[in-house]
């Protein structure tokens, strides 16, 4: 197997563990032999668990020697609830090791200069743009920010609305797409929506499973806005844990969820505005579907933009079809 191989079957192992390893990063590892076959594959267990380097080189055993580890962020270099990924990588005197990020944690870092220091051969940012853009994309952000991760996620027709005139948006896109969307829940720390979503729509903002069930991981609920919402929204019932944040402040709610890292924005066009013109959001997910509705709900409201010279810039970094329908993932320009 070749290096970008090994990587992409790392960067998938480390996408089945998103959202399940936090505050550590999703990392995937594969350890290729001296024959450059795969011997083990590895990806960060939850809190206290074995980081991916430690489970790809037990699953490698003996064929470690003399081969190659494949990881997709920098092999880390200090003692937290496990010892250095370093430290178990010189044991298996693997020869060489190759990786996708750099760590940007000053205190983890520097794994990589210990290995070339102790004759490892080092190689970096192999498909580090596929890792950015995919597991790493929100544990990256937030330890260069500090803040969470802010993706508005939401549904509309090929010509911007995100409902009917009569107010009905059940279902504009696709099973497929709305599928998807359960995926991303399922590894989100948080969903936020505003009080007029739950008195509109009363959702439950929960993550489910493609048979209907309930997944066994659920994000938090997150629901803003000053006014009081009944006891019996779905959204408080027992399936999850919600916060009720009573403030109509973009930049307060982000502050209240700082101790996560992946939040979906699934409010309406209001709340979503106003993440917009606060700046908060980092990333727009839009699944647009192949019908017309017209009429006056669209799929956000005022931004602040007065002329087409203060507009808004983004560019794409994503463009999916999801069955009928088309992904369109953007991050600002």
């Amino acid at each position: 197997m070749n290096l970008e191989a090994a990587m992409r079957l790392a960067i998938e192992r480390s996408e089945a563990v998103k959202g399940r390893t936090y505050p550590n990063p999703p990392v995937g590892a594969v350890i290729l032999d001296s024959d450059g076959d795969v011997a083990g594959v590895g990806a960060t267990e939850p809190p206290g668990g074995p980081h991916a380097e430690v489970l790809a080189l037990r699953r490698a055993g003996e064929r470690a020697a003399g081969g190659t580890a494949v990881v997709t962020l920098e092999p880390c270099n200090h003692h937290g609830r496990t010892p250095p990924c370093v430290d178990a990588l010189l044991a298996a005197q693997v020869s060489a090791v190759v990786y996708a990020v750099t760590d940007p944690n000053p205190v983890a870092a520097g794994g990589a200069a210990r290995l070339a220091d102790a004759g490892v051969s080092v190689t970096a940012a192999v498909l580090a743009d596929e890792v950015s853009r995919g597991p790493l994309r929100e544990w990256l952000h937030k330890q260069r920010t500090g803040s969470p991760h802010v993706t508005w996620k939401f549904a509309t027709s090929v010509d911007g609305r995100s409902a009917a005139a009569d107010g009905s948006s059940q279902w504009i896109t696709s099973e497929a797409a709305r599928a998807d969307v359960h995926r991303k829940r399922r590894v989100a720390d948080a969903i936020v929506v505003g009080t007029g979503t739950v008195f509109a729509d009363d959702p439950t903002l929960t993550a489910r499973l493609p048979d209907g069930t309930l997944a066994d991981r659920q994000p938090l609920r997150v629901v803003v806005g000053e006014r009081e919402i009944s006891h019996e929204a779905k959204v408080l019932n027992d399936d999850s844990r919600t916060m009720v944040i009573r403030t109509r402040d973009p930049r307060e709610v982000v502050r209240a969820l700082s101790d996560r890292t992946d939040v979906l924005l699934e409010g309406g066009p209001t709340l979503a505005g106003a993440f917009l013109r606060a700046g908060v959001i980092d990333r727009i997910l839009a699944y647009v579907a192949p019908i017309l509705l017209g009429g006056p709900i669209t799929a956000v409201d005022d931004v602040g933009v007065l002329s087409i010279a203060h507009a808004q810039r983004w560019r794409f970094d994503g463009i999916s079809p999801i069955g009928p329908d088309v992904r369109l993932s953007l991050v600002p320009a």
